[in-house]
């Protein structure tokens, strides 16, 4: 079966991609579903958050882009069963210079995920930017999920993503869709969280998660640890609610399945 392929973005920072990237990816494994996780931020924070440490010789997401590396050669697996990386390095910086001059720089991770293999899933964590990494990821992916934090201006950005979206879809991936957004960092004892909440849905619909991840100190400071958080403390809300999100989003994936089947 040709795995699901998922970006996770906003360009927005703090909002919880890596968090969402590293725990949804972890839970999707918890359910027996091979997860691969693509680290396509410089500042390696994924690859971090899930304890895999790159050796000098270690092949990074910066050479997939480049073109040096198949993604069979750049996966590693991690310590968590079913979770596989492609991790990356600083010098995953330099990408977005050296993509510039490159013929077909927006398809150059398509091009190496289409011999992908052996996944359900195949999520990337982009950085918070819409440069080219982004750029290729959306390419890439069939589908986006936005993670947006309960905080005052929620959606600063997001319209920028929805505008690089649709020009994607355009131009260069009519068949990407949004699978779902997320709110993050909510805080079920403030009227801010609530508020914004309600705006999100106005806004989204029925394309919001029915899960919220809370602000959980637990779930924080699990990346330090290089674990996700179901490793971390299993009995913490942020890990109860990646578990319900889990769910949630495999529920959804049937939905697409199924709405796929009817209308082939």
């Amino acid at each position: 079966m040709k795995p699901r392929i998922i970006a996770i973005a906003n360009q927005k920072g703090g909002v919880g991609k890596t968090t969402t990237t590293i725990n949804l990816g972890a839970t999707l494994a918890a359910y027996e579903h091979k997860t691969l996780v693509i680290d396509l931020d410089p500042q390696s924070n994924c690859t971090s958050g899930l304890g895999f440490v790159p050796k000098p010789d270690s092949i990074s997401s910066y050479r997939l882009l480049l073109g040096e590396a198949s993604v069979g050669e750049a996966t590693y697996p991690t310590a968590f069963p079913n979770l596989s990386i492609v991790p990356s390095t600083p010098d995953l910086a330099g990408a977005e210079v050296e993509l510039v001059g490159m013929v077909g720089r927006e398809v150059r991770l398509r091009q190496a995920l289409a011999s992908v293999e052996g996944f359900r899933f195949v999520l990337i964590d982009c950085p918070p930017s819409l440069g080219f990494l982004t750029i290729n990821a959306l390419v890439a992916a069939e589908a986006l999920l936005i993670p947006i934090q309960c905080e005052y201006f929620a959606l600063e950005g997001v319209s920028e993503l929805m505008r690089t979206y649709n020009e994607v879809r355009s131009y260069l991936n009519p068949d990407l869709t949004i699978d779902g957004v997320l709110l993050t960092m909510y805080d079920e004892r403030t009227n801010l969280s609530q508020q914004v909440a309600q705006e999100v849905q106005s806004v989204f619909e029925d394309r919001v998660f029915k899960t919220v991840v809370p602000r959980n100190v637990r779930l924080a400071e699990a990346p330090s640890f290089g674990r996700p958080i179901h490793a971390y403390d299993l009995r913490s809300r942020g890990a109860k609610a990646y578990l319900h999100l889990g769910k949630e989003f495999l529920a959804r994936q049937d939905a697409i399945r199924e709405e796929v089947t009817r209308g082939a």
